[in-house]
């Protein structure tokens, strides 16, 4: 008879609450459970195995070829202008802006232009970042609150074959782990060009038998704008944790504050002809402020047999939103200025349980997650001149409420098979009310099914093959749901779909056969049935058609000392629309080639840091691909020292190379004054800052 007494140390059941890095796993990984199996001897004890970054190896571990993990290790020694580009860390990732500092980044990832970030969930510690029906676009998720310093890892799942990804998942989604303890106090101060200043305090006591995280930061930025950026931000976060035995528990408080103005994208025709150069705006009155509170309580337990976890969060928002992007399209004397407040009350829980067991001879552990979300909105879109109100198009109080229930299954079969089998159920209602438009008031209720599978073959020659599938969604905006009568025009219109199914599959191989070597590569495809989105700018829903996206993705890290490390990503992705169409079948914005790059020191001599590669292909801007993007290039480094335990000083530079590009670019009508009242279709973009630096000198008690 086989021995049973698992052997394979990457099948042993890790810590996870006490160890955030780890985010995917395995069943049986560290310090395996006694099964109640009448052949089984008393398990083996074993090292606790802690992934803590992209360093770590993952074989036996991930359960696909497009997720891992970012530690702080790699974190702390890339140049960051801001927050967002932290998740440039997963390959293929672009983290842009169109509109300067404050507002939330646009995102790139598997052919998709993800606008704020739908289609890509973030988490922070558990608690969701996107948001559902906001005012300026669905899935809205500014991670500008986020501190760098204290995140512990961020690891990242790509396509919709996990279960316990829900909604805007469908081209996977990020956890951002914060520390619960860190090993010292830390004081920085950042000074950069263009009135850049950053302050930064962190650190965590022993207090009550537990432990008390704290930070707070603030962040000044002008810019290299003809009119300041102007951006003040405000972070500050308290988290007071214990841990007992077998259980533990965690409250986390979190505020963020921050205003600025606007420098949002312009026509190639004004720069070209004089009328601006590349650092000024059309409008410059454009701007913004956002407020986000929040609280989360979170409780684990892990015995021998089994893991639960509870988690508990409440969250209050407000955004103060002005834009022009078509000028004097449509109103030539006031201008095409417009204004999205949104105020919303957030909650929610989530609370999962895993038993550790076997079928037949093989070991495996089941997982049941229930998942429940509350939005309480209150939003709308507002014609403005200098941010003073001149009409209303719509305004709306929304309930967005959610359930997911979802079912999940590891099982090691052999000693070269692994299966994960699961099943997501998601309901929603959507219910709007107080609409300007009566018709447009209503509450509807949706609900769908999404089966997962994931099938891991080896390891032969420390090398993995993986096969994943899987069904997705993406929820639409409650408003389009519910929407009778076009704000604007007053015509009679469909209500969007409540939610539209997303279908993914994706073949891959991780390898670490070369020491020092980490290698993934990754064959994906993702079909969309509706591209339909409700856009905030107009108060309206854009119909869309469907889409197919497939592509490949390599990464690749290498270790060859333990001071030195290089990274190399590329991705390249094709995403058309379905069906043949007059206009063309080229999707706008979408990304098509990735290459990201870097050399990093870790610590030779006290010296640190390296330079870093970013190229962001050219895209098609309009359907028939007659018009499209340049690439960009950026070229950045960091370099420091460490004089001793407490003193430490480093130096970054972005754009090395001072190239003119655009960090994003758009095609589209608008109208300068003067121009003709039917305005002309242009390339609008947002340049790149100039060459610039920075200094940072940190303390450390």
């Amino acid at each position: 008879m086989m021995n049973k007494t698992p052997t394979n140390p990457s099948f042993y059941r890790i810590n996870s609450y006490k160890i955030h890095s780890i985010i995917f796993f395995s069943a049986m990984m560290v310090n395996a459970p006694s099964y109640a199996h009448p052949d089984i001897d008393g398990p083996e004890q074993l090292d606790a195995l802690v992934i803590t970054g992209r360093a770590d190896a993952q074989i036996g571990i991930a359960d696909s070829a497009s997720q891992g993990n970012i530690g702080q290790e790699q974190l702390k020694f890339r140049p960051i202008s801001r927050p967002g580009e932290i998740l440039e860390t997963v390959p293929g990732m672009i983290a842009s802006q169109h509109s300067g500092e404050g507002k939330a980044n646009q995102y790139y990832l598997r052919g998709f232009n993800l606008d704020h970030g739908t289609d890509f969930l973030t988490e922070i510690d558990g608690v969701p970042i996107n948001l559902t029906t906001h005012a300026h676009g669905q899935g809205w998720m500014d991670t500008n609150f986020l501190i760098p310093e204290l995140i512990e890892t961020v690891a990242f799942k790509k396509g919709n074959y996990y279960a316990e990804l829900g909604d805007f998942s469908s081209t996977g989604g990020a956890d951002v782990q914060y520390f619960k303890q860190l090993p010292e106090t830390t004081i920085k101060f950042t000074g950069g060009m263009f009135d850049k200043y950053r302050g930064l305090l962190t650190g965590s006591t022993e207090i009550g038998g537990g432990n008390l995280l704290y930070a707070g930061e603030v962040v000044y930025k002008a810019g290299p704008w003809k009119v300041s950026n102007d951006y003040l931000k405000f972070n500050g976060v308290l988290r007071f944790s214990k841990e007992y035995d077998d259980y533990g528990w965690s409250i986390t408080a979190m505020a963020s504050k921050a205003d600025w103005n606007a420098t949002d994208q312009i026509p190639v025709r004004a720069v070209k002809k004089g009328i601006i150069d590349r650092f000024e705006s059309i409008d410059p009155t454009d701007g913004g402020s956002s407020r986000r509170y929040s609280i989360t309580g979170e409780w684990h337990r892990q015995t021998a047999s089994s893991s639960s976890k509870l988690m508990i969060y409440g969250l209050y928002s407000r955004l103060a939103l002005f834009s022009n992007f078509t000028y004097f399209l449509n109103d030539p004397v006031n201008g095409d200025q417009f204004s999205q407040p949104d105020e919303r009350w957030q909650v929610g829980a989530k609370v999962s349980h895993t038993f550790y067991h076997m079928i037949g001879d093989s070991e495996s552990e089941t997982t049941i997650g229930l998942q429940i979300r509350n939005d309480n909105i209150k939003n709308g879109l507002f014609l403005t001149k200098q941010r003073r109100t001149l009409s209303k198009v719509r305004e709306d109080n929304t309930w967005v409420t959610s359930v997911g229930l979802y079912f999940d299954n590891k099982t090691r079969w052999t000693d070269w098979l692994r299966t994960n089998v699961g099943v997501r159920f998601d309901g929603f209602r959507f219910e709007v009310t107080n609409s300007n438009i009566a018709e447009n008031n209503g509450e509807v209720y949706d609900g769908l099914v999404s089966p997962k599978l994931g099938l891991i073959l080896g390891p032969w020659a420390d090398t993995e093959l993986y096969l994943n599938g899987g069904m997705g969604y993406h929820s639409n905006d409650g408003r389009g749901i519910n929407t009778k009568v076009d704000p604007v025009t007053k015509e009679r219109v469909s209500p969007a779909k409540p939610l539209s199914r997303t279908y993914g599959a994706e073949i891959g191989m991780r390898t670490t056969w070369i020491p020092g070597l980490q290698s993934t590569l990754a064959f994906w495809w993702l079909d969309i049935d509706s591209e339909l989105v409700f856009s905030g700018d107009a108060g309206t829903t854009e119909i869309g058609r469907a889409s197919r996206r497939y592509g490949i993705e390599i990464a690749n890290y290498y270790s060859p000392t333990d001071w030195l490390t290089f990274d190399l990503d590329f991705s390249y992705s094709k995403a058309r629309f379905r069906g043949d169409a007059p206009e063309g079948n080229f999707i706008p914005g979408s990304i098509e080639t990735v290459i990201a790059a870097g050399a990093t020191v870790h610590d030779f001599h006290g010296f640190f840091g390296g330079p870093r590669l970013r190229f962001f292909g050219p895209r098609p801007l309009i359907e028939d691909n007659s018009v499209r993007s340049e690439s960009t290039i950026l070229l950045s480094a960091l370099i420091g020292y460490k004089f001793n335990e407490t003193w430490t000083i480093q130096a970054e530079v972005f754009n090395i190379l001072n190239r003119k590009d655009s960090a994003i670019d758009y095609y589209y009508t608008s109208r300068l004054p003067g121009e003709a009242a039917e305005g002309v279709d242009d390339i609008h973009f947002h340049p790149t800052e100039p060459i610039n630096a920075q200094i940072t000198i940190t303390a450390r008690f």
